[in-house]
């Protein structure tokens, strides 16, 4: 079994596959895309701007990030930071599940399959450099293209201690490309109110 281009475009287009069948959609420039498919797009096309020399592991669990999210709905868990947080976990473990069997299907290596799974679950986020590029990734998505609609949901405190944290995640390197981002004027505002 080897890494090569064909497994990927193949590992890449079950993964594509999977979340077209997403029933949660999204209308982007006119055009309605299923939620988790239009997200794992908008997570391969910031990685490519952000780090184009990726590794082909980094490029599978970027796309793969949110496969299969709606399986698992927010509603099922307590509405509280106990049951946000097992929540988050158990997707995790979902998602790094259903990508290693398409992986596997794929012809990857034991040992590649438990590195795109390993960043999936965010292991060794000090030692794994893509891990952290992945989370600065997931960081810019959510600025550029979900921030303002998740703005009209909280009221600017709760979302100026979001911006916080999102920031504290980002290495310099993320920052410095959220900076450059082209940002409604809310969106901006909170942020500058968040890092002052």
């Amino acid at each position: 079994m080897s890494e090569n281009p064909g497994s990927f475009e193949k590992a890449i287009n079950l993964i594509d596959q999977y979340n077209h069948e997403d029933p949660n959609h999204e209308v982007w420039q006119g055009e309605s895309y299923p939620k988790e498919f239009l997200y794992s797009q908008r997570m391969s096309e910031c990685l490519n701007d952000f780090a184009p020399n990726a590794t082909l592991p980094l490029r599978i669990a970027a796309r793969a990030q949110h496969i299969g999210r709606w399986k698992i709905p927010r509603s099922e868990y307590p509405d509280d930071r106990k049951g946000y947080l097992k929540w988050r976990n158990d997707l995790k473990a979902m998602h790094a599940s259903i990508t290693a069997e398409i992986l596997q299907k794929s012809d990857f290596s034991k040992a590649f399959i438990e590195e795109v799974s390993d960043l999936i679950q965010k292991k060794n986020l000090k030692k794994n450099p893509d891990t952290q590029t992945l989370e600065d990734v997931i960081c810019l998505v959510f600025l550029k293209y979900y921030l303002e609609d998740f703005s009209r949901k909280k009221d600017d405190s709760k979302l100026i201690e979001i911006l916080k944290k999102t920031w504290r995640k980002m290495s310099a390197e993320g920052q410095k490309a959220a900076a450059t981002l082209s940002l409604p004027a809310r969106v901006n505002q909170l942020i500058n109110k968040a890092l002052a």
